[in-house]
C-alpha cells in the first residue's frame, strides 16, 4: 500500500475508536499533501465536531463542498454540525440536500423525519419516513450498491450487485440498480435488456417503467419510449407526472402537437410548474418558435428564481440578450450558498453569456470558467485517457488492416456521417445538405458509438477494440454494417440517403470504413481557437467530457488533428475536409463541392438552408435558421488574457 493508503486507513481507526486528536492530525497531513483530498476533508470536518471546533468543522466542509458538490455524506456531516450548534432549520435544510446526492444515507433520512414533524412540515416528515422504511427493507447488499453508485464507486456498485444478483436473478431493485450502473457506464443495451426484464416481473412498478423510458430515450428509440409513455399514461391520464413525461416522449418522436397540447394540460392544473414551463420551451425551441419559448423560459425562473435550467436555456438560444434585472436576478441567486449545484451550473454558464454580451469579458471568463470548474468535479474525464485511446485507433486501424478487409461491409451507400468537434459548424453543414430533396437529416445518432462500446469488451482498462477489429471476419462487418442501416430507419423520412452527425464518430472512422464501406464521410473542421472556446462556453446536456477545461479541450482538438491525418494517409480521398471559415467566405462553392462528393445533383433549396422547416435539436438551432453570418467568428479574441492554456495545449494547432 502507498503512504496516502496507510495514512487514510490510519486516520479512519483513529475516529473509529474515539481518538479524535490523532483522527484530525492524520487528515490535516493528507491535507498537506492534497489540499482537496475529500476523504480527508470529511474525517477533518467530523473530527472537528467531535472537538467541538465547530468553525473548523464548517471550514473544512465549505472546502468539501468546492472539492467534491454532490458528495452526500458531506452535506450528511453538514446536518450533524447544525444539529451540534443547535439549528434546527439549517440541519433539516442539510440533511434534505444529502439525500438529494445520496439516497441511501438512512442518518439523513431519519433526521428529516425528526426535524420536520417536530417543525409542523407533517407531509415532509412523512415522505421521509417512508424513504427510511422502503430503505431499511431493502437487502443490505442493495444499500451498499447504492451508496457506491451515488458516490461514483461504479465497479464496486456493479461487482456487488452481480453479485447479488446471481443469488436472487428476479430481484427487481438490483436489476433496476445494476442498469443504472450500465447507463451511467454507458452499456445502455445492458440497461435496456435488465429494465424491460424487470418490467414484465413487476409490471406495476412505476419507478422501473419511468428508468426503462429514459433508457429508450437515451438509445433513441424514441417511438418505443413514447409508447411506453402511453402506456403508463393511460393507467391515470390526469396524473400530472404521466402527462408531462408523455409529453416529453411525443416532443422526441416528433409529435409535436401533442406534446404541447399535453404540457398545457400540465399547466392547467400546476401553472407555475417551472419544470413544465422549461420543458415546453425546449419544444417551442426546437419548432423554431422562438419568441413563444422565451416567455415560457422566463415565466419558469419567475416562478421559481433558482430554477438555472430556465436561464441557460435563454442563454443558448445564441440570439437572446438578458436584461438588466435578469442579471441581477442571476446574480442573486450565484451567492446563494444553499443553491443546488445544477442550478449553479447552469446560472454559471448563462451569466458568462450575459456579460459577454455586455462586453465585460474579465467577468464573463470567471463566470465560465466557474461553470467549467464545477462541471470538472463532477465529471471522470481524463485527457491522457482520450490520447491513448485516439492513438489506439492509429496503431491498429492501419493500412494493412484495410487492406486485407478491402471489399467487406454492407454495401449500402445511404449514410452521410459529419463528424469532427462540436461547435465546428456541422449542424449549418447539416441543415445545408437536409435542405437537398434527396438527403434526410438525423440527429446525432449513438449506434457507431454504441457498437464500437459492444467491441471493446467488459475489462475496464483492458479494451478489446480496436484490435480485435484484425480478428473480425467480412461477415461480421456486412451484419454490423446491415444493422445500423436497419436501426437508424426509424429516423429518416424517406429521402434515399441521410446524414449522421454524431461528431465523436471521428473516433471510429476505421470501423465505419469496413462496416459501410460506401459510406460518404465529412470532416467539419473550424479554426482551433474559435472552435475550442466556443466549446469550453458550452454547457452541453450529456457527454462531450473534454470541454469543462482549456487545457482538455486544447489537448483533444490537438489529437482529433493528429487522428484525421493518419485516416487521410490509410484512407486517401475516404474524408471530405469542410472548413467551417470557407463555408462563410463561399457558400455556394463549398456546397456545389459537398454536393459533387456526395453525387447528387445540386439545388437552390441548399443556399436558402434558413428556410428548410425541420426540427433542429443542437445548441446551434437558431443560428441555422438565420442566413450566413460570422459573429461567432473571432470569438476568443477579447478574451485572450485568459486562454494562455488553450494555447499552449494547442500546440502547433493554435
Amino acid at each position: 500500500m502507498n503512504s496516502r493508503t496507510d495514512n487514510l486507513k490510519a486516520a479512519q481507526q483513529a475516529m473509529q475508536s474515539g481518538r479524535f486528536p490523532d483522527g484530525l492530525a492524520l487528515a490535516e497531513a493528507l491535507l498537506g499533501e492534497d489540499a482537496t483530498d475529500g476523504e480527508a476533508l470529511y474525517m477533518a470536518a467530523v473530527a472537528c465536531r467531535y472537538l467541538e471546533q465547530f468553525n473548523d468543522a464548517a471550514s473544512y466542509l465549505q472546502r468539501l463542498h468546492a472539492a467534491m458538490p454532490e458528495y452526500g455524506r458531506a452535506w450528511q456531516e453538514e446536518g450533524h454540525l447544525a444539529l451540534a450548534r443547535g439549528d434546527d432549520a439549517d440541519a433539516l435544510a442539510a440533511f434534505t440536500q444529502a439525500t438529494r446526492f445520496n439516497s441511501a444515507l438512512e442518518a439523513s433520512w431519519r433526521e428529516q423525519a425528526r426535524l420536520a414533524g417536530q417543525l409542523g412540515r407533517t407531509e415532509e416528515a412523512a415522505a421521509a419516513q417512508a424513504q427510511l422504511e422502503r430503505l431499511q427493507k431493502l437487502p443490505r447488499e442493495l444499500v451498499a450498491v447504492t451508496n457506491h453508485l451515488h458516490e461514483g464507486r461504479l465497479l464496486r456498485a456493479e461487482e456487488i450487485c452481480r453479485h447479488f444478483l446471481r443469488q436472487q436473478p428476479r430481484n427487481v431493485e438490483g436489476m433496476r440498480l445494476l442498469a443504472r450502473i450500465g447507463v451511467e457506464l454507458g452499456v445502455l443495451e445492458d440497461a435496456e435488456f435488465l429494465l424491460e426484464s424487470a418490467v414484465t416481473f413487476e409490471p406495476d412498478n412505476i419507478q422501473l417503467r419511468l428508468d426503462f423510458i429514459d433508457v429508450l430515450r437515451r438509445k433513441q428509440k424514441f417511438e418505443r419510449a413514447c409508447e411506453e409513455a402511453e402506456a403508463l399514461h393511460e393507467r391515470d391520464p390526469e396524473n400530472p407526472l404521466f402527462q408531462s413525461r408523455l409529453a416529453i416522449e411525443s416532443m422526441q418522436a416528433g409529435e409535436y402537437e401533442r406534446a404541447f397540447d399535453l404540457f398545457d394540460q400540465v399547466l392547467a392544473k400546476l401553472p407555475r410548474d417551472h419544470s413544465t414551463l422549461t420543458s415546453k420551451g425546449h419544444a417551442l425551441k426546437t419548432m423554431g418558435k422562438q419568441d413563444e419559448a422565451v416567455a415560457s423560459y422566463r415565466a419558469a425562473f419567475a416562478a421559481q428564481p433558482s430554477h438555472g435550467d430556465a436561464y441557460y436555456a435563454l442563454a443558448n438560444l445564441k440570439t437572446y440578450r438578458f436584461t438588466d434585472d435578469e442579471i441581477d436576478a442571476m446574480r442573486e441567486q450565484a451567492e446563494r450558498p444553499d443553491l443546488a449545484f445544477t442550478d449553479r451550473v447552469h446560472i454559471a454558464f448563462a451569466l458568462g453569456k450575459a456579460l459577454e454580451d455586455r462586453g465585460d469579458y474579465e467577468g464573463s471568463f470567471e463566470r465560465y470558467e466557474e461553470g467549467n470548474t464545477l462541471k470538472r468535479t463532477q465529471i471522470r474525464y481524463s485527457a491522457d485517457g482520450m490520447s491513448e485511446e485516439l492513438a489506439r485507433q492509429k496503431q491498429f486501424c492501419t493500412a494493412e488492416l484495410f487492406e486485407k478487409h478491402k471489399g467487406v461491409g454492407h454495401d449500402a451507400p445511404d449514410p452521410i456521417f459529419i463528424l469532427g468537434l462540436p461547435r465546428a459548424g456541422s449542424t449549418l453543414l447539416e441543415q445545408i445538405l437536409a435542405s437537398h430533396s434527396q438527403i434526410d437529416g438525423t440527429l446525432e445518432l449513438p449506434d457507431i458509438l454504441a457498437l464500437a462500446h459492444r467491441l471493446r469488451g467488459r475489462k475496464v482498462g483492458q479494451p478489446l477494440y480496436p484490435a480485435n477489429l484484425h480478428d473480425l471476419t467480412g461477415e461480421d462487418f456486412v451484419k454490423f454494417g446491415a444493422q445500423f442501416i436497419q436501426d437508424t430507419k426509424v429516423h429518416r423520412q424517406g429521402a434515399p440517403i441521410f446524414i449522421d452527425k454524431m461528431p465523436n464518430n471521428f473516433r471510429h472512422i476505421g470501423l465505419i470504413h469496413l462496416i459501410l464501406p460506401n459510406a460518404k464521410i465529412i470532416d467539419a473542421r473550424r479554426e482551433p481557437m474559435d472552435c475550442c472556446f466556443s466549446g469550453f462556453k458550452q454547457l452541453f446536456a450529456q457527454g462531450q467530457e473534454f470541454t469543462y477545461g482549456l487545457h482538455e479541450i486544447g489537448r483533444y482538438y490537438a489529437d482529433y488533428v493528429d487522428l484525421m491525418d493518419h485516416w487521410d494517409a490509410v484512407l486517401p480521398g475516404k474524408v471530405l475536409r469542410v472548413q467551417h471559415e470557407d463555408v462563410l467566405d463561399d457558400l455556394e462553392g463549398q456546397t456545389r463541392r459537398m454536393l459533387d462528393y456526395l453525387e447528387v445533383p445540386f439545388e437552390e433549396a441548399c443556399l436558402e438552408f434558413h428556410k428548410t422547416d425541420r426540427a433542429v435539436r443542437t445548441a446551434s438551432s437558431e443560428q441555422v435558421r438565420q442566413p450566413i453570418n460570422r459573429k461567432g467568428q473571432g470569438a476568443w479574441k477579447p478574451f485572450e488574457p485568459w486562454l494562455g492554456e488553450l494555447k499552449a495545449a494547442l500546440g502547433d494547432n493554435a
